[in-house]
């Protein structure tokens, strides 16, 4: 019942790529690594960062588009920085006129560009996708960095980006809705680590969370290296540990146990900054403690309103959000319109629409391009516009579907009569489906909505069938309706 296309979501792979720490001691590593800085013993790490001059060994750089993001919740931006504009995704203006909180979130993996990860399923037990935050209405920043997206600039590998990340910054606190002085810095894995290095390099952010980043940048994938890696000095700039003592924003670090918690409790070990707070939880990976604990973290944002951040986090708090059973979120919605039934319906962003008309009627597939293991992925939608039948073919229909066994209501949509049925179907490989078909007239046309989803669901898509029932809306339309498309209204 559903067409499988093999796009996958890059963005949020790329994080796999990283290469979990070894258990081993750091030879000589004391005190915020200090016997490894060298000529730099002394400096802070901005001081060292600005002063030093990265040698790169390659070139990278990629020119990936840059998918256009929902109306009204992103605004597709360019923001200034040393090397030129760089791209970004940025929550919508409210236009409340009040100044709110913001959250700049990094994801993990070697890639310095941005795709559709926002806006996609948010696993639960591998969610970098940050969306929580403005789900729950902090205002979130996804930024790109050099050489990412046609960006001007090369990939530095957690050099240049550092000073990306400041700019962003300076970018979040320009806009008129955004309060400068409650802007946050998250991120995971490799973008855990280069938000702890921009917390080291500036106080300008309100707190910092990171979630599993490394101590030193040696325990990272080798191969993604773009800088000499026959200098030391190249290593010390981009490891966290040399520097912990720099931190002056509360700086939370989080890992699971199966992931970098070496690499947490090394550093933990490296320094007394009361400014430095670590976790580490028991039974969970590397991935685990997004989905449970970026939820919590935005309440205490949202809860963070004093002159001074007051956010705090037990071990305990964290725990208890591990425990939490995953909900399934309501995905963003499209509208598409069909001018001449005067019909909007709103169906998921990240949807794509398939032409599947013959001759006589209107028929378009509606699915998702990625092949996730969730509701959003898995389910698909027909939309239909039967013309040229007779009055009773409403009726046909109703006794066609209850001698196969469907439980079928008449209704009324948006002032139209309707029938609401529930049954299943069963594919050719004898796969079997839940299926929903909703079935409206409108003058001299039968619209239908036709749901499916595989039966191990069960009613997890429930939910998202009802939103898009519930958005259906239909007008005085301009005309007959025969052959023809439905349009995205975006």
């Amino acid at each position: 019942m559903k067409k499988q296309t093999m796009k996958k979501c890059m963005a949020l792979l790329l994080a796999y790529l990283t290469v979990f720490t070894v258990s081993c001691s750091v030879p000589g590593i004391g005190k915020s690594g200090d016997s490894e800085k060298g000529e730099m013993e002394g400096q802070s790490f901005a001081e060292a960062h600005d002063a030093f001059q990265t040698t790169l060994t390659t070139q990278d750089s990629d020119s990936d588009s840059i998918p256009e993001p929902p109306e009204g919740v992103f605004d597709l931006v360019k923001y200034p920085s040393k090397v030129g504009d760089l791209s970004a995704y940025v929550s919508s203006d409210p236009g409340d006129g009040q100044k709110h909180p913001m959250i700049i979130w990094v994801v993990g993996g070697w890639g310095n560009g941005i795709s559709d990860f926002p806006w996609t399923y948010p696993e639960w037990e591998n969610d970098q996708t940050g969306s929580a935050f403005w789900r729950s209405g902090v205002l979130t920043m996804y930024p790109s960095f050099r050489g990412g997206c046609g960006n001007p600039g090369h990939y530095e590998t957690l050099f240049g980006e550092i000073d990306d990340i400041v700019s962003a910054y300076e970018y979040a606190a320009s806009l008129p809705y955004v309060d400068p002085d409650r802007i946050y810095l998250g991120g995971h894995s490799t973008g855990a680590t280069r938000a702890l290095l921009a917390a080291e390099y500036t106080d300008q952010f309100r707190a910092v969370f990171c979630f599993g980043a490394v101590d030193d940048i040696k325990y990272h994938n080798n191969s993604q290296f773009t800088f000499d890696t026959a200098k030391k000095d190249e290593y010390v700039m981009r490891s966290p540990i040399h520097w912990l003592d720099d931190v002056k924003t509360p700086t939370f670090l989080i890992e699971g146990r199966d992931g970098n918690a070496e690499n947490l409790e090394r550093m933990l070990e490296a320094t007394e900054n009361e400014n430095i707070h670590g976790y580490v939880l028991e039974g969970a990976d590397h991935f685990a403690p997004l989905g449970p604990i970026t939820p919590l973290l935005a309440e205490k944002i949202l809860a963070d309103t004093g002159a001074e951040s007051a956010i705090s986090v037990t071990q305990e708090e964290l725990e208890q959000a591990m425990q939490q059973k995953p909900e399934i979120p309501l995905p963003v919605m499209a509208w598409a319109e069909i001018e001449e039934l005067g019909l909007h319906f709103s169906y998921p962003y990240l949807w794509e629409m398939e032409d599947v008309s013959d001759e006589y009627d209107l028929s378009v597939m509606l699915y998702s391009p990625y092949d996730g293991e969730n509701v959003w992925d898995m389910a698909n939608m027909y939309f239909d516009v039967y013309t040229g039948y007779e009055d009773d073919f409403m009726s046909e229909i109703t006794q066609n579907l209850e001698s196969e066994g469907y439980r079928v209501e008449e209704t009324e949509i948006s002032g139209c009569p309707a029938i609401d049925a529930y049954g299943q179907e069963t594919d050719d490989t004898g796969s079997v489906f839940n299926n929903r078909f909703v079935l409206i007239a409108k003058d001299d046309a039968y619209i239908g909505f036709d749901f499916f989803i595989h039966q191990s669901f069960g009613t997890d898509a429930d939910e998202l069938f009802q939103a898009i029932v519930d958005g259906i809306e239909l007008s005085e339309g301009t005309g007959e309706t025969g052959e023809g498309e439905a349009e995205d209204a975006g």
